[in-house]
């Protein structure tokens, strides 16, 4: 059949899609969802939406994806047929079936996945499959493989690259603005990819960002890693791997989370990396609720570390209170950047980052790492190197913390007993946060007066929220007065809280890379 063209000027997200009349549909006897070849010079495959009011009889609405993919111009004709169901469909009935799947199976739904031939339910379906019947070792160093192979790769001229990661699941993780320079003023190259908050009060690209650029080309890339050995970019912009992006809106969209370790372990291979310390926060409020549970991740992560070649070392932090003072990007970027100046001592960021940089340093096989860590922070060599990725990302290298705005409008948060902080409540810490803007307005997020062990005196200030707009503050009261973030009381009290009624929980679900 041939159709006259009709520009939408609609995107659809990456994913090839039409719009057919329910006519013209009917005679390819087609319904929704189901795919057809178009061809002109050349030739693709697009998933059909049917729309009588968005396309007339004769006509074929195409999206962006696919007027770019061919060249197409308004009432061009386009010659259209019913396409077969791509082959990957029958793997992902096998999973759905409890199967094994090999690599050539898994390869061929990945490229599926990344060339836009699968719609959502049968990513869905996938997904859901790896979730219900576990991701075993071997599928999982398929999936991994997979990604690298269906996406680019950064190819770095040394030796040793590398990288560190945290399986995420505690606000204010700052420690990558601080190990990376730490790590590249030793002469290491780290080429530090991250996510952008998806479930967070801020990624450490929203982070890095209130510094610097963050958005990069692969070739942009290696000239900052050329002249810096660091840097610290948003690995949506360079393509590495590009079935995780998929993969995680999914799995955000469904609370669940099958593909952590070919996630983590895909986009490092794809950088090139030669030596690995990941980061598992551990404890009430983080992913990890014991160490038992921990250490049977740490064994999967070295294991599958060791099959795709990366010398993988794993550390157990913990995880039952946010990291630092600070949650949200600008207010982050701002206390790492007074810790590396040696503005401000916050112990529990000096020590995790220093527990990492001083891993990554005697998995090199250097000798106490911690200590050659914190020497190099403390004498000035990390805010040097530092200063220079921003530089070479395109950031002011002279840049204070006082520079760094703030969000203006403030409420603040106080003790209604004395006693001592026995827990915080990540999960609501970071609800906090994010209703009161974060992180898409970067100033905005808490500023915490007192920690778990605390002292605290009744009326004492517990944390302040800040927020770039007054209106946001209205939303962070709302979820004040329902749930509890901080718990006072007397180092003997063991009542947490009481239940008089069939609560409604609330489970912690983060996913960010």
């Amino acid at each position: 059949m041939q159709l006259k063209v009709k520009i939408l000027g609609i995107d659809s997200g990456g994913k090839p899609f039409v719009f057919l009349n329910g006519k013209d549909a009917d005679e390819l006897n087609i319904t929704a969802s189901e795919r057809i070849t178009i061809q002109t010079k050349k030739k693709i495959i697009a998933i059909v939406n049917i729309s009588d009011t968005s396309v007339e009889r004769g006509f074929l609405g195409v999206t962006e994806e696919v007027r770019n993919s061919l060249f197409l111009k308004p009432n061009s004709k386009v010659t259209v047929e019913i396409a077969p169901f791509p082959k990957s469909l029958q793997f992902i009935r096998n999973k759905l079936s409890g199967k094994k799947l090999l690599y050539p199976e898994i390869h061929e739904i990945v490229q599926d996945l990344v060339d836009g031939n699968l719609n959502e339910n049968e990513i869905a379906a996938f997904v859901t499959a790896l979730h219900l019947d576990k991701i075993d070792l071997d599928e999982a160093t398929s999936l991994s493989r997979a990604m690298v192979d269906t996406g680019k790769t950064l190819c770095i001229d040394k030796k040793i690259v590398v990288d560190k990661h945290s399986i995420g699941g505690v606000p204010g993780d700052k420690t990558t603005l601080l190990v990376v320079p730490i790590i590249a003023s030793e002469g290491f190259t780290i080429p530090k990819t991250s996510s952008r908050a998806i479930t967070s009060v801020a990624g450490t690209a929203d982070r890095a960002e209130v510094l610097m650029p963050v958005e990069f080309t692969i070739n942009k890339m290696l000239q900052i890693l050329k002249k810096s050995n660091g840097c610290i970019m948003w690995g949506g912009a360079i393509e590495l791997a590009p079935a995780d992006d998929i993969f995680v809106k999914t799995e955000f969209s469904l609370h669940i989370d099958p593909l952590l370790l070919p996630s983590i372990m895909s986009k490092k291979k794809a950088v090139g990396a030669t030596h690995l310390i990941v980061d598992i926060p551990t404890g009430r409020g983080a992913k990890m609720k014991t160490t038992g549970e921990a250490d049977l991740l740490a064994r999967d992560i070295i294991e599958l570390g060791r099959r795709l070649g990366i010398h993988t070392h794993c550390i157990v932090t913990f995880g039952e209170q946010p990291i630092g003072n600070t949650i949200g990007p600008a207010l982050e970027a701002k206390e790492a950047l007074e810790v590396l100046m040696n503005q401000k001592i916050v112990p529990d960021l000096i020590d995790k980052t220093c527990n990492i940089a001083g891993s990554m340093f005697e998995l090199l096989g250097k000798k106490n790492g911690y200590v050659l860590a914190k020497k190099i922070l403390e004498s000035g060599k990390a805010e040097q190197k530092m200063r220079e990725i921003i530089k070479a990302q395109g950031g002011n290298p002279s840049i204070k913390p006082e520079d760094i705005q703030i969000g203006k409008y403030l409420l603040h948060v106080r003790s209604e007993k004395s006693g001592q902080v026995l827990w915080m409540e990540n999960r609501v810490l970071v609800e906090i946060g994010r209703a009161a803007g974060a992180p898409k307005d970067k100033g905005a997020g808490v500023v915490f007066n007192k920690k778990i062990g605390d002292g605290v005196e009744k009326g004492e200030l517990l944390f302040t929220i800040h927020a770039e707009k007054s209106h946001k503050l209205d939303r962070v009261k709302a979820i004040l007065s329902t749930q509890s973030s901080i718990g006072v009381g007397k180092k003997s009290d063991m009542l947490i809280h009481k239940i008089t009624e069939s609560p409604v929980v609330q489970r912690t679900f983060v996913i960010d890379r």
